[in-house]
């Protein structure tokens, strides 16, 4: 979502065609979904998004009513893109269910590697400075997380039922702490540049479910 080919600029407002601006709306998405993932939303500038889109300083508002309203954007698409991501893994029945959570892992891993664990996970990033975001951002967050805990309960319970996992595991539980444990393993591979703690932390809950 960060490759973005710049445009030519032109002078003055941008152009009020709803192709263009529907498509200068995307860039601007895409591009607020890489620096987020990196930098978090406090440190992230309108006139860098901009920029970094291809669109002239000061065009922001001609897309976005404001800073906020553009922020709850960016949280939608990547949730968006970490469900495809999640839908991918977790419904592929070509493998097993604990091969499949273990490959969500892995294709996570990678794709942190591939930006040399400099981003991180969006809904993470804004998870920590929560209290200098806007109000209507908690619940939000709060309702992306839920969401992405009932697809691995889904996916914990279909390895039960195959008897991969004791029938006596609480999956919902499982579910949950699994992505409280992700996201500080997230967060440690970002502050440390590499793979490990997310090794760790896979290691240790994919063996935590068969004991």
């Amino acid at each position: 979502m960060s490759n973005v080919t710049p445009i030519k600029q032109s002078r003055g407002r941008p152009s009020k065609s709803a192709k263009q601006t529907d498509e200068n709306r995307q860039r601007l998405t895409a591009v607020g979904v890489a620096l987020l993932t990196k930098k978090g939303f406090g440190a992230t500038g309108l006139d860098e998004v901009t920029a970094k889109a291809g669109l002239p300083k000061g065009s922001f508002y001609a897309y976005f009513d404001s800073k906020e309203a553009f922020g709850l954007v960016l949280i939608d698409a990547y949730a968006d893109f970490f469900n495809k991501m999640l839908d991918f893994a977790f419904l592929n029945e070509s493998h097993t269910p604990l091969e499949r959570l273990n490959n969500f892992i892995m294709s996570a891993r990678n794709n942190m590697a591939k930006y040399d664990f400099n981003r991180g996970c969006l809904v993470g990033n804004l998870g920590i400075e929560i209290y200098a975001l806007p109000g209507v951002f908690r619940q939000r967050l709060v309702d992306v997380f839920c969401e992405w805990q009932s697809k691995t309960e889904t996916c914990l319970l279909a390895a039960q039922a195959l008897g991969e996992i004791p029938a006596d595991i609480n999956c919902a539980a499982k579910a949950e702490l699994f992505w409280i444990g992700w996201e500080g393993a997230i967060l440690r591979a970002k502050l440390e540049r590499r793979a490990a703690p997310i090794d760790i932390f896979k290691t240790d809950f994919l063996e935590n479910l068969t004991r």
